[in-house]
């Protein structure tokens, strides 16, 4: 009994309280069944409901002219069109009602450039319109109205997979010579690789053999041969101008105020057109801003149940694991310069290697660098404008994070050599001019080394040792690209990982020789212009420095020589890192090619020395060798001659001891500073006593911990010293001097003898 009351008595249990519940939820239904109402009598009587009511089940034959209902509605839906966007059901009734044809042809354009969209264009709407082209006898003027809307709006569709499904429906109208244009940019948008066939390539090749080498048919072709390039045999240059033209001219103005005041990023192409400019003189670099990194698809399409594809937007992405975990389901932005703004976007982009995104990638980049830097007739980027400067900036950091350049920069840079000054975004042009992939070598003067020399040859020195860096960068990235593309069985490379053109090691080595030789005569002329620059030698020096090690280091076989303009200014220059680094890049060359000999006599497929080059290479190595060390200069057959009459006017005693490592313009101070360490108490300087045999050792290793490296690699790979006089190397006179023999030669390093012995590389005797 007392469980009973206990359980009667509950709150929970109160009879008074379920009634409330009771009542309250009858009250709450009640509600939502009177505001349901409410919104259901309101639609109805909203006229622009009514309106998109009238133009789905209007009948077909009803007349235009004279009918009043049709104006008042129509003048209804442009009036919320233009103000707020049409909804996705309301484009789907107008685009139904205009392509069905139900009241004739005189309202149809009125109600294609109406058709501005708030959100998202339906793709099934745009499908059935298609399918009304063939249907309907639609008048070619609202054909060609039709096509452009769909250009205008191709980045708004929610999906394109249907569209793409009647990609052959589309292709059809291809034989119609007023749509020609318009289908063959609809259907460069759609293509893909499974679109490309036998049949369609056949056929564009017969309307182009019919109509001429057409942009817009060109375009096409050339996205055709990425895809299968076995299929078009003719011949395409890389650097067509785009024969695409924009469309979106009944459109711009309506649908970039629609987007603004519905606070959401322009999804298309429009908004490159669209900047205001707030100064009539000053011109707006419209082409050079990158757009926001923005989804095609809206927010409710992506996340639509019903919806026939899963997509996620790379603006939703923030890691790299998040893109491998979605690689396949990744929707490309609208706007593909906006990729240039993103690492992430950039990193899928170079995994995926899609070969349509790279195209419109380079479509855009080509378009802004042209419009900005070519084509502008006011100036443009002339002042060196902070757009010009941060774009540019832009496009160098987004090549370096690829490792290789654009070809829309290289076809933009071939043309903008020749009207450059040289001054105008000097590091950014360079910075670009450096990533040029590899080019033929019957091509590479005409297209740079004319339009450079002009420059180099009217510049400052500033502008000079710029260009040898960038030379240098060139050749580096050339055999970085030729060390990691080098096939084992054929030796070919290729010359772009997003292309197939491919170059045989002789062509390849063919170039390298070129620019070589071009910055070889580069050098040579400045240094004699520019009176020896210690600034100007160090960037030739650098480059050296790449050549030297062509064979060890990036696996080319090739070995060139420095020109005799550039060795004997590094052997005579005044500060002394210049005279280290040339003995750096001779001890270089010298492992270079004992190496590529010991490999000559090892295997049969190894590359063949010329003698040539070992004549060099020995001849050079003699000069340093009695220069530096035999205290011999100005002998016969050092490239270096004088004659003795003016040699002896010059008053210069001992004159063939001029530049020896004591006596050298470039170590001359060393030389002081160890007399005074070694004999502190002497009043009278003479540098010939560290000559003797002693001091000539502690000399040497006072000079190699100065940190010249590159000066002692040169002397132990070359030279063999002797700590005491001993073997006739080195006899010591009555005045404690050393006097070195004449035996300057390189033993069995001469020319190639009849009897077959090996050029050898031994080392000289002190």
């Amino acid at each position: 009994m007392a469980a009973t009351l206990s359980l009667s008595g509950s709150p929970g249990l109160d009879p008074s309280s379920s009634s409330d519940q009771s009542v309250s939820s009858r009250s709450n239904n009640r509600s939502l069944r009177v505001a349901e109402k409410e919104r259901k009598k309101n639609e109805a009587e909203d006229p622009f409901v009514l309106a998109l009511k009238y133009f789905s089940d209007v009948e077909a034959g009803t007349p235009v002219h004279g009918n009043d209902e049709v104006e008042k509605n129509m003048v209804m839906v442009e009036k919320v069109a233009y103000m707020k966007g049409l909804s996705p059901e309301a484009i789907s009734i107008m685009l139904e009602f205009a392509m069905s044809l139900r009241m004739g042809t005189t309202l149809c354009a009125r109600v294609l450039k109406c058709l501005i969209p708030a959100t998202v264009v339906p793709q099934e709407a745009v499908v059935r319109a298609v399918v009304w082209l063939g249907i309907g006898k639609i008048p070619i003027s609202t054909r060609i109205l039709f096509i452009k809307w769909v250009l205008t709006v191709f980045d708004m569709i929610d999906a394109k997979d249907q569209l793409r499904a009647i990609y052959g429906f589309i292709f059809s109208y291809v034989t119609e010579e007023n749509l020609f244009p318009f289908i063959c940019h609809l259907l460069y948008l759609l293509t893909r690789k499974e679109s490309v066939r036998v049949f369609r390539v056949r056929k564009l090749l017969e309307l182009q053999s019919r109509l001429g080498r057409q942009p817009f048919l060109l375009s096409l072709l050339s996205l055709y041969k990425v895809f299968c390039p076995e299929l078009v045999t003719l011949s395409i240059s890389s650097r067509i101008k785009s024969g695409f033209r924009n469309h979106n001219m009944p459109w711009k103005s309506a649908l970039i105020a629609v987007q603004k005041r519905n606070g959401s990023q322009v999804a298309t192409s429009i908004s490159l057109a669209s900047a205001i400019k707030t100064n009539p003189r000053k011109r707006k670099h419209c082409h050079l801003e990158l757009p926001v990194l923005s989804s095609v698809v809206s927010k409710e399409a992506q996340t639509d149940p019903s919806s026939s594809r899963k997509v996620v937007p790379l603006v939703q992405l923030h890691s790299f694991a998040h893109i491998l975990e979605n690689m396949h389901r990744i929707e490309l932005p609208a706007q593909m310069g906006s990729l240039l703004g993103s690492s992430l976007a950039l990193q899928y982009l170079d995994c995926v290697q899609d070969e349509s995104a790279l195209l419109r990638l380079n479509f855009w980049l080509g378009h802004a660098l042209h419009e900005e830097f070519l084509f502008c007739g006011d100036g443009g980027a002339s002042q060196n404008s902070e757009e010009a400067l941060q774009f540019l900036n832009t496009l160098l950091s987004t090549q370096h994070f690829l490792q290789e350049g654009f070809s829309c920069s290289e076809a933009f840079l071939y043309k903008f050599l020749s009207v450059w000054d040289g001054s105008l975004l000097r590091p950014q042009i360079l910075g670009l001019l450096s990533n040029i992939p590899v080019v033929p070598s019957s091509q590479i003067r005409r297209l740079l080394f004319e339009p450079l020399m002009q420059l180099f040859f009217t510049s400052s020195l500033f502008f000079k040792c710029g260009l040898m860096e960038c030379l240098n960068n060139m050749l580096l990235k050339w055999l970085t690209w030729h060390s990691v593309y080098a096939l084992e069985d054929d030796l070919d490379i290729s010359l772009n990982s997003h292309t197939s053109i491919n170059m045989t090691l002789s062509r390849f080595k063919d170039s390298v020789m070129e620019l070589v030789d071009f910055v070889g005569q580069l050098a040579s002329l400045s240094l004699q212009l520019e009176g020896c620059h210690s600034l100007l030698l160090s960037f030739i020096l650098d480059f050296y420095e790449t050549v030297c090690d062509t064979f060890l280091k990036y696996g080319l076989p090739l070995v060139v020589m420095p020109t005799p303009g550039v060795f004997y200014p590094a052997l005579f220059a005044t500060d002394p890192v210049s005279v280290d680094r040339l003995a750096y890049i001779m001890y270089r060359y010298k492992v270079n090619l004992t190496s590529a000999k010991s490999q000559e006599k090892l295997t049969e497929q190894a590359f063949h020395i010329s003698r040539q080059t070992f004549r060099e290479f020995n001849h050079y190595a003699v000069v340093m060798v009695n220069c530096l060390w035999n205290s011999n200069m100005f002998q016969p057959d050092m490239g270096v001659q004088l004659g003795e009459e003016l040699l002896l006017k010059s008053n210069v005693p001992q004159y063939w001891t001029s530049f020896d490592l004591i006596h050298h313009p470039a170590f001359m101070s060393y030389a002081v500073d160890f007399h005074q360490r070694c004999w502190p108490e002497r009043k009278d300087m003479d540098l010939n006593s560290i000559k003797h045999s002693k001091p000539w050792s502690w000399y040497l290793e006072y000079l190699f911990s100065q940190g010249y490296d590159g000066l002692k690699q040169f002397v132990q790979s070359n030279i063999s010293r002797p700590l005491t006089a001993a073997g006739g190397h080195v006899d010591r006179q009555d005045d404690g001097h050393v006097d070195r023999q004449d035996n300057g030669h390189v033993d069995g390093q001469g020319d190639r003898q009849d009897n077959g012995q090996d050029d050898g590389l031994s080392t000289l005797q002190r």
